[in-house]
């Protein structure tokens, strides 16, 4: 249900090269980044003692977005996709939870699994690329 990969780069590095493979992707599969949530920085800035750095990226493709809301509007909870930078015991990890498992225990519509197998193929290779 996870994709996680260990990145020998610092959290700020693999932020920086999560978004530079987001770019290239969102040039060639129409991938675009709608908000960036520093979870570490907040937590902080509400006087919480964490350590960890955690980013998550909010991604989306306009075309699969349409064509899942029209398949079943219900789906929407499950989108944006979402990568995560984050640090545990010093080491930096991207990841994900895999779309189309989620969607799988949710609906049993081909059309849209492909989709989300689509799209999830996209944000793996996007990640491999970071690290």
């Amino acid at each position: 249900m996870y994709y996680i990969v260990d990145s020998e780069k610092s959290f700020e590095q693999a932020c920086t090269c999560l978004e530079s493979a987001m770019i290239d992707h969102g040039l060639s599969h129409d991938f675009s980044v709608l908000h960036v949530h520093d979870l570490g920085k907040t937590l902080r800035a509400k006087g919480m003692t964490f350590t960890p750095q955690c980013k998550i990226f909010e991604v989306c493709h306009p075309l699969h977005a349409a064509n899942i809301l029209t398949g079943d509007m219900r789906v929407n909870m499950l989108l944006p996709f979402r990568i995560s930078v984050y640090t545990d015991q010093g080491k930096t990890h991207i990841g994900l939870i895999k779309p189309a498992p989620m969607l799988a225990a949710l609906s049993d519509s081909p059309s849209l699994l492909q989709i989300f197998e689509q799209a999830q193929a996209s944000i793996i290779e996007m990640i491999d690329e970071a690290k």
